[in-house]
């Protein structure tokens, strides 16, 4: 997987023990703040979409997984203050694998190269039995991104937190039509022929 992502440009960085405590604290304290701000979690509730809905757009809400009984993994809360949608507890794994995906640098195409680096190690790891989550809280606050990057390495730019795990397979979500999203706009059509 680290191959992968060097494949496009990036990094993908294996903490030890020591620095995956201080990623999912990080990551921790990201979801806390997301939680404080009432415009966050209105944002995020907006992403869900009810039972029975069929849009191609946002997470259905049985795609949800459930949080960490033992409260060691930072999962995004996406039901918030919602009961009903929130899933049982589950005890997750002792031993959390992570690993940090970067850039060294933080240009635009920066940012595309970890895009691409992401679906090559996301595609790699389904390819050999693995399951992935996304933690990306810390990600969204610049202070606390900047804290993620790797200590004794000037120039990291993290882009995303992957967990890395076995378990069963997830619930389908809906795609939208290649046909759809694919089809370039041609000029407005006119009731009139040429000529």
């Amino acid at each position: 997987m680290a191959s992968a992502a060097h494949a496009a440009g990036a990094r993908l960085h294996i903490p030890d023990i020591a620095g995956t405590r201080r990623l999912l604290r990080l990551t921790a304290a990201a979801e806390a703040r997301n939680h404080a701000h009432p415009d966050r979690t209105a944002e995020t509730l907006t992403w869900i979409n009810a039972p029975g809905t069929s849009t191609p757009y946002g997470i259905p809400a049985t795609a949800l997984g459930p949080p960490d009984a033992a409260g060691r993994m930072p999962m995004r809360n996406f039901p918030g203050a919602l009961p009903a949608l929130r899933l049982p507890a589950l005890w997750f794994e002792r031993h959390v694998q992570l690993a940090l995906l970067w850039t060294p640098h933080d240009r635009r195409e920066d940012w595309l190269r970890a895009g691409q680096a992401l679906q090559y190690v996301l595609l790699t790891a389904t390819a050999r039995g693995l399951r992935t989550s996304l933690l990306h809280q810390a990600m969204e606050w610049p202070d606390l991104r900047s804290a993620t990057a790797l200590p004794r390495h000037k120039r990291c730019h993290p882009h995303v937190l992957i967990r890395f795990g076995y378990g069963p397979d997830g619930v389908g979500t809906p795609r939208e039509s290649g046909h759809s999203v694919a089809r370039p706009a041609g000029p407005p059509a006119t009731d009139t022929e040429p000529g």
